[in-house]
């Protein structure tokens, strides 16, 4: 100790002292925070990382600032002690404000305290106009020291929180994150999917939903964040199957300012935006193989890499996937990934279509009845008795997506308070008993009721056409939609 540095003397001197003398510094936890300190007095780097490495999680330290770029591009680092000098005999601070420049170009979030042995208070103020967060004079107080760095964190830590929420809404904004009513079903079916939601939602557990087109997917994954310990977090949808290859990287994990042409500032990915929230992602089935593969990574080591950066970011979500497609065939066919399938799907929830849940119908209608009267500012609408026996033979091939369309556009085009059967035009393909003529089709009566039935519903309800095609004048096809009350 004798032959020691006097400035490293003083620091071990010092927070002996503080050992012995102040509780307080046994008894802290330490700060769960990464130091790097850059400075060219190795006794310096040594006096510091002997005291902070008792109080915060990493310290690192490099006395050469040349390394900077390599060290800050490799790991992420909360915040960096950078002397202002590092030339012999230098006083001028123009390699720290160089440095200063340098590293907020690299990591714009990081904090950076200046340190100098001289108390030019004015270079001081310039550093932080320049983009430092604060400043010490050296040799400092450890005290002192250790009470810059724990509130300089925490102010950066709530920066970063209000930067995170910031980026959050941009997201909610863009995709235009509409509120999703409760779900609408009492069948046997849907109770089968709502019994499983529920013991699913408390859990973290990654969840797949399987259905057709139309039958309530993103719905009931909403209704999962809802019900989930993360439902005061945002939830984030992704439409896999509208983002192109060469924009899934950007769009999913982030973009570091200059990655690509247009790549003007820092943006982060859907994932970061999701960050203790739950995320999304819908059409999985069609991703290829070469991004299933780049997926999967993430979901594996739960943190992700900006595009045109090397460093990891750590991500916390819930992930729900969902598709209609039949993922096992597919990877039995090779066309995707069964460990990305295990990934996914540690739950798994099969919606049924609207053919097999026939009794929500009616439920379903007075809902979208009540959302499309209000919405359009029209008295409230309902429907004809033989009008809901029409919409409950319907084979519904959109399912929910179709009904709800059926609805809207019954609610606009209608005169009536009361729904006829031709308010409603639905698509041609109709159930099954309705795909032909029947074998026992001998009624003169029914056979003209179906085909007067798929001839309207083929022209998309437009009855001067229907009535050209069956050879009949207006009146006629009028007369005979009363009479069969289509």
């Amino acid at each position: 100790m004798a032959n020691c540095d006097p400035f490293i003397r003083n620091f071990i001197f010092a927070e002996e002292g503080h050992r012995q003398n102040d509780k307080r510094f046994i008894s802290m936890s330490k700060l769960d925070a990464k130091l790097l300190i850059v400075d060219d007095d190795e006794d310096v780097l040594l006096a510091a990382k002997l005291f902070l490495k008792q109080h915060i999680r990493v310290v690192h330290t490099d006395p050469n600032p040349n390394n900077i770029p390599m060290l800050l591009k490799n790991d992420n680092y909360d915040m960096m002690l950078l002397d202002m000098n590092f030339s012999r005999d230098a006083t001028s601070g123009k390699e720290g404000f160089h440095w200063l420049n340098k590293i907020l170009e690299i990591d714009p979030s990081i904090a950076v305290i200046l340190i100098t042995a001289y108390g030019d208070i004015e270079l001081a103020v310039q550093g932080v106009k320049e983009g430092a967060t604060n400043f010490l004079l050296k040799p400092w107080d450890n005290k002192k020291l250790l009470a810059t760095i724990t509130t300089t964190l925490e102010a950066q830590r709530s920066k970063k929180e209000l930067q995170d929420l910031r980026s959050k809404q941009k997201f909610l904004m863009e995709q235009g994150d509409q509120p999703y009513s409760q779900i609408i079903g009492e069948s046997k079916a849907m109770m089968q999917v709502l019994n499983t939601v529920q013991k699913v939602a408390v859990t973290d557990a990654n969840v797949l939903i399987l259905g057709e087109n139309g039958t309530g997917k993103e719905v009931i994954a909403r209704a999962l964040h809802r019900a989930s310990r993360r439902k005061d977090e945002v939830f984030i949808s992704v439409d896999l199957g509208a983002i192109s290859e060469t924009l899934f990287e950007s769009e999913l994990f982030g973009y570091k300012k200059g990655a690509f042409t247009d790549a003007k500032e820092d943006r982060p990915g859907r994932f970061e935006a999701a960050n203790k929230g739950s995320i999304f992602l819908d059409e999985i089935g069609n991703l290829s193989l070469p991004l299933q593969s780049k997926l999967l990574s993430v979901i594996q080591n739960r943190n992700v890499i900006r595009l045109g950066s090397v460093k990891e970011i750590p991500v916390d979500v819930r992930l729900i996937c969902a598709t209609n497609m039949p993922l096992y065939q597919m990877v039995d066919e090779g066309k995707f990934r069964q460990d990305l399938l295990y990934r996914i799907n540690t739950v798994e929830i099969l919606l049924p279509p609207l053919r097999e849940r026939q009794d929500d119908i009616p439920l379903l209608v007075n809902h979208f009845l009540e959302i499309y009267c209000k919405k359009y500012k029209m008295p409230n609408k309902r429907l004809h008795t033989n009008t809901l026996k029409r919409l409950e033979k319907h084979h519904w091939p959109g399912n929910i997506r179709e009904l709800q369309h059926a609805v809207e556009r019954a609610v606009i085009m209608s005169d009536s308070n009361i729904l006829q059967p031709n308010d409603f035009f639905l698509s041609q393909q109709q159930d099954k008993t309705e795909a032909g003529l029947p074998e026992s089709a001998t009624n003169l009566e029914a056979t003209e009721k179906m085909l007067i039935r798929k001839v309207i519903d083929k022209h998309g309800g437009n009855i001067s056409k229907a009535a050209k095609e069956l050879g009949i004048t207006r009146a006629s096809l009028y007369r005979r939609i009363e009479k069969y009350e289509l």
